[in-house]
């Protein structure tokens, strides 16, 4: 059902901690600076890992702000209610986390000289990871079986849009250009999903 999710735009959020609102301001209105780290990622895709690793690059290899302050306090969620308010509080560079598709994304990005660090991971793994997660949450509706997530998965349905479509089609030509010209030379079929 359509109530299942906090629908924006044509794509399903979750429907706690999220404001369409919030998304709408995060698309609009917030800054992100010269001096930010932004970890991009569609859902189950390795992020919270990433931030763990950006965290201890950044402190140089001391564990303890990851050990003493949690992951929603050190890379907050751009497009969630806390997040937001989080960042927009925050002095000084900012490491931010979004699962944002390319089109909601804030528009500030795109003449700031933020880094931005996006993940792709075999949709397959995705897939079984968003499972196991979304049943085990009540943040969106649970799927019940495997079977009943792989066709909400396939029909977009997964949070925040549609694995296919979180590039733009430029994008993802662009991206399989340059993986084809630094891949050159590795064994053919060494990826499971060629």
């Amino acid at each position: 059902a359509m109530s299942d999710y906090l629908w924006f735009e044509g794509i399903p959020f979750p429907t706690i901690g999220y404001d369409k609102e919030i998304i709408q301001k995060a698309h609009d209105k917030f800054v992100i600076r010269d001096e930010d780290t932004v970890i991009l990622t569609y859902p189950k895709s390795g992020t919270n890992w990433l931030i763990e690793i950006v965290c201890l690059i950044q402190n140089k290899g001391d564990p303890k702000l990851v050990q003493s302050v949690p992951v929603w306090e050190r890379s907050p969620w751009l497009e969630t209610e806390v997040g937001y308010q989080t960042l927009m509080n925050k002095q000084g560079p900012r490491l931010i986390s979004s699962h944002l598709p390319f089109q909601l994304f804030p528009k500030s990005f795109f003449s700031s000289k933020a880094k931005v660090i996006y993940i792709i991971r075999n949709p397959r793994d995705i897939l079984v990871s968003g499972y196991f997660f979304w049943c085990k949450t009540n943040l969106v509706k649970n799927p019940e079986s495997l079977r009943t997530y792989f066709e909400w998965f396939l029909k977009g349905n997964g949070t925040t849009g549609d694995w296919k479509n979180h590039f733009t089609v430029a994008q993802a030509e662009a991206f399989d250009k340059v993986f084809q010209e630094k891949m050159a030379g590795f064994p053919p079929r060494l990826f499971p999903w060629e």
